[in-house]
């Protein structure tokens, strides 16, 4: 596989840094990295307009962390770009590379030594006045939220168009199984393997004792629909895009059916190893 792309967090200067290494690495080895023209100016490299970088890579080495993989999700979505992270901080559940193993990484992805895995998005489609306004794609959580401080917000919930309660809460969260390890877990809600076709559905501090995180299958629809006179209503796309929701917008949300993110799978850093690692599942801890 010679078709090697790099997306970078340009604001952390240890990706900066990293992709330099990376670039020499690729000179020295035959296998040049193709850039976005933003990378390649900060670089000062040449680099590829979005649509040709698009139409040219085959995967790509995601520089930062989760935060910059997302992002990157999005700016791929839609394609059969395969993609890699390498995780400059924390170890990640997107980036999942360390830098002192890169090198080696990167000799397993040229030797196609790797398994691909498709992750499910989120397909959410915004509704005001029964039309359709925004369209979004999530690879971790579409969340609904309040503004206002203490101020609780009673939610419709629906699934498959059927009622099924309105409950008084924070927020909720709506979650791929990329997801779930993400503001998912901190709501109470379970892990899901991402290579599971599922949806988890997790109240934000709800103001019940009933209200508990639910999962529901690839064929199944959840809708949101804000109620009461609340104006403080925000929509959060992967937390990094919010978008303004007024009373009695509807949200539809759902697994994509034909949109998802491919990503490296290499020997020995499965899923549940890096569950181990980062939430020290299973440790015990001396207090």
């Amino acid at each position: 596989m010679k078709e090697l792309g790099m997306i970078v967090n340009l604001r952390k200067p240890e990706a900066v840094s990293m992709a330099q290494r990376l670039l020499e690495w690729g000179k020295k080895n035959n296998c040049p990295f193709l850039l976005p023209h933003q990378e390649a100016s900060a670089l000062t490299t040449a680099g590829l307009d979005d649509e040709q970088w698009l139409k040219t890579v085959k995967l790509a080495l995601v520089v930062g962390g989760d935060g910059t993989f997302l992002r990157a999700a999005r700016y791929i979505i839609g394609t059969e770009i395969i993609l890699h992270g390498i995780n400059l901080g924390h170890l990640g559940f997107l980036a999942s590379s360390r830098p002192e193993e890169i090198e080696q990484d990167l000799e397993n992805i040229l030797n196609d030594n790797f398994e691909v895995l498709e992750r499910r998005v989120l397909k959410s489609v915004l509704y005001r006045d029964d039309s359709p306004t925004h369209t979004l794609y999530a690879l971790n959580d579409i969340v609904l939220t309040t503004n206002a401080i203490a101020r609780l917000l009673q939610i419709e919930i629906r699934f498959n168009d059927g009622f099924f309660c309105v409950l008084p809460a924070d927020g909720v969260i709506i979650s791929s199984p990329t997801g779930s390890t993400a503001y998912a877990l901190s709501a109470g809600g379970p892990i899901i393997p991402p290579h599971m076709d599922a949806m988890l559905l997790a109240p934000l501090c709800a103001h019940t004792l009933y209200s508990r995180p639910l999962i529901a299958s690839e064929n199944d629809s959840i809708t949101l629909i804000p109620r009461g006179v609340s104006r403080d209503l925000m929509l959060t796309q992967d937390g990094q895009l919010a978008y303004e929701i007024f009373p009695g917008d509807r949200i539809d949300v759902r697994l994509s059916r034909t949109k998802k993110i491919r990503t490296v799978n290499l020997p020995g850093k499965n899923f549940l190893d890096i569950v181990r690692e980062k939430l020290g599942w299973g440790q015990a801890f001396a207090t």
